[in-house]
């Protein structure tokens, strides 16, 4: 599939000829574009249960939690014998968005992590890398002795999802298995809060030190926010990691809400603006926003209607494309929303990873414009500093078109063989 819009064919994303591929990248390539992204590499197993089997096990509806491993596994092994596992998958938010990331753009990205030592046909490590992006570079995981990660997705008859995680190795990663030339290179750096939920782990120094690398060569930091309990719990710590590194938000209205005491979406994105340049905010049935910053000089407005919600106006200057605030002489926020492709998919089985791809849609749109800039300097593309290739209108279309790609199937990433069988990717988006 090819990145969206009109444009010349050498701007399209894979950057390199087609063709096979080497097992080893050379980082130092001009034209080698990549997105790094920190995860603790687990497998998603899909349960049908009911109510009471929640309460059983003192799981949160809606909610994430972390069990023991031997509980863990008693689950696996009841629900197995009971017939009710749906599947198992390559799983976590980031693992995700990577691999959806490379599905879209056809080009690399690196996973940095940790894995099985030992790796055995059919275990949970040959299947999370048998189903991922061949393209997502695992050359640089950290192997160590002990079990993948386990991600239990319980679906309850009103489709609501909760989760239990068996940690296994998944916090092992050590600092020194986070290269730094990797991290400076990268067109952005994407994490999640679920690595700094344990300060005492050597993930959360490794996930830190990526961080301060990050800041230092200023590439741009993607924190996706996880679950809102884990918010709730840690708001002041994450108010200030994202006031100090990130760029970029990615979260859901009920994360949003327990960061910046805001119900309202639309508000919500207009203070997370306070803290960071752009924000992905999903909203479920409603769709997604997105809101950022541009120069008033470099504003453009919108040729399509203009609405009126909790900001008057709100999308006067859609057709903008994002900013670093600090790029800005006089900044201003723009903010742009879009409902669900098609009102949505006739029947969801599930929305595991939908709001991961709307992410991956919007790293690819960022990517782009980190190799147009570097392929092409001088181009009137950049005479200012933007953040994306495209204006947050486009962005937010696409954003929206991946993210039904994953709702109208049941698995949280993008399929391996796209285009669809009834229309490209891309075609598809053109009859937005």
């Amino acid at each position: 599939m090819r990145f969206p819009g009109k444009r010349k064919t050498k701007h399209y994303f894979p950057v390199t000829d087609s063709g096979r591929i080497s097992f080893d990248t050379d980082f130092s390539r001009k034209e080698n574009i990549y997105l790094v992204g920190i995860d603790q590499l687990l497998v998603d197993i899909e349960v049908e249960v009911d109510e009471e089997f929640l309460e059983k096990y003192g799981i949160i509806k809606g909610e994430s939690c972390v069990l023991p491993n031997d509980i863990v596994e008693e689950i696996y092994q009841s629900l197995a014998k009971e017939n009710r596992i749906i599947g198992e998958y390559a799983g976590g938010a980031i693992g995700n968005t990577l691999h959806n990331y490379s599905i879209l753009s056809d080009d690399k990205s690196v996973a940095l992590g940790t894995i099985c030592k030992n790796i055995h046909v059919g275990d949970y490590a040959f299947k999370y890398i048998c189903t991922t992006s061949s393209k997502v570079d695992f050359s640089h995981l950290q192997p160590k002795e002990g079990n993948m990660a386990r991600a239990m997705c319980f679906l309850t008859p009103d489709r609501e999802r909760s989760f239990a995680i068996g940690k296994g190795i998944m916090n092992e990663l050590s600092s020194e298995y986070v290269p730094e030339h990797i991290v400076a290179g990268a067109s952005s750096l994407l994490i999640s809060t679920y690595l700094l939920r344990d300060e005492s782990s050597p993930l959360f120094n490794a996930t830190m030190k990526a961080l301060e690398i990050a800041k230092k060569a200023n590439v741009p930091v993607i924190l996706s926010l996880g679950t809102s309990s884990l918010v709730e719990e840690k708001r002041d710590f994450f108010l200030k990691i994202v006031k100090d590194y990130v760029s970029i938000l990615a979260m859901n209205e009920q994360e949003a809400s327990a960061l910046f005491n805001e119900t309202d979406p639309l508000l919500a994105g207009e203070k997370s603006l306070d803290y960071v340049d752009m924000t992905l905010l999903t909203v479920g049935k409603r769709g997604l926003y997105i809101c950022a910053y541009v120069d008033e000089s470099m504003a453009r407005e919108t040729k399509d209607m203009i609405h009126t919600k909790s900001i008057p106006e709100y999308n006067k200057y859609e057709y903008s494309r994002a900013m670093k605030k600090s790029k800005c002489s006089n900044p201003i926020k723009i903010y742009t929303h879009i409902n669900p492709y098609m009102g949505g998919p006739g029947e969801i089985k599930n929305t595991n990873g939908a709001g991961d791809a709307a992410l991956a849609a919007l790293l690819h749109d960022i990517s782009a414009n980190f190799y147009h800039r570097e392929l092409v300097p001088n181009s009137p593309k950049h005479e200012s500093d933007f953040l994306t290739y495209s204006s947050i209108h486009q962005v937010c279309k696409y954003a929206n078109r991946v993210s039904y790609e994953v709702l109208k199937q049941n698995s949280p990433r993008l399929y391996q063989g796209l285009p669809t069988k009834e229309k490209s990717l891309e075609e598809s988006y053109w009859d937005l």
